[in-house]
């Protein structure tokens, strides 16, 4: 999916919503434990209530790890009920020395056939490079995340050439000349929008993945005023406030029910806040 095919789908849904797969099976409506494959049964039941009012899924893939073979079975299959035209996030935070890191790629984009993969960019380009060399596919890196202990790291104060910045600076500065806005997007929380301008400065054609709005505090509203740009530039994440909206068997509706009112006040930002 190319970027002019992500914003086209954007404007026809009118939604740059991401919907979370971070599927617990400790957290899903008892009923389903009696389904063959609880986790895909959850999952596909709210790709089915949620594939028109969001433009991508991203499967957290801890979760789906921590049940070993069965667990890889269970995201396979979610893959394949999502619809073609919904971009896919593997949620795997990834980056290791060249090889290694070809190998990931070569698993999530070959073997799974995912359009993305988030990335740690911890040890430099020649970890994240290998990602980038698969045509039509994406890099996510991370940048400046909503985790509590993104301080430790992200916004240390580094200079370079002169300039004093923030390490999550740096790394948006310096990620520029490894892609394009047409294969680089990068992960910005929601409750750091106070730093959106600043991201927006130094990478202004990007998409940026956000998490952390709604059950972590991040505001809708400001990351779309001071994020957008003019492809829209944002998939916002929201996972634990749309697949976890009841316990119940009516999960899926009530799933349904929150996705369309992010999307519905997505709308409105839109409307807003795209520049013509």
């Amino acid at each position: 999916m190319t970027r002019d095919q992500l914003f086209e789908q954007i404007q026809r849904k009118r939604s740059y919503l991401c919907v979370g797969l971070d599927t617990d099976i400790k957290k899903i409506p008892p009923h389903l434990l009696n389904h063959e494959d609880p986790i895909f049964e959850f999952n596909r039941q709210i790709i089915e209530a949620t594939s028109d009012l969001c433009v991508a899924y991203k499967p957290n893939i801890a979760f789906y790890e921590a049940h070993g073979p069965k667990g890889w079975v269970s995201l396979q299959k979610t893959l394949e009920v999502i619809p073609q035209d919904v971009f896919t996030i593997a949620d795997a935070k990834r980056g290791d020395i060249g090889n290694t890191s070809e190998l990931y790629a070569r698993a999530f984009f070959e073997q799974m056939n995912f359009d993305s993969i988030t990335v740690a960019p911890y040890m430099g380009v020649d970890s994240v490079q290998p990602f980038l060399q698969f045509p039509n596919k994406w890099v996510i890196l991370l940048a400046l995340t909503s985790n509590p202990g993104h301080d430790d790291f992200q916004m240390l104060s580094v200079v370079s050439h002169g300039k004093s910045y923030f390490l999550f600076e740096k790394v948006l500065e310096k990620s520029q000349a490894w892609g394009t806005p047409e294969n680089l997007m990068y992960v910005v929380g929601a409750t750091r929008s106070d730093y959106v301008e600043r991201i927006r400065a130094l990478a202004p054609d990007s998409f940026l993945l956000v998490p952390g709005v709604g059950a972590q505090g991040g505001s809708l509203e400001e990351i779309s005023k001071f994020g957008m740009n003019s492809h829209c530039g944002l998939l916002v994440n929201s996972a634990r406030q749309i697949i976890y909206a009841s316990q119940g068997e009516d999960f899926a509706e009530k799933a349904r029910e929150a996705a369309l009112a992010v999307q519905q006040e997505m709308d409105r930002y839109l409307n807003d806040y795209l520049p013509a």
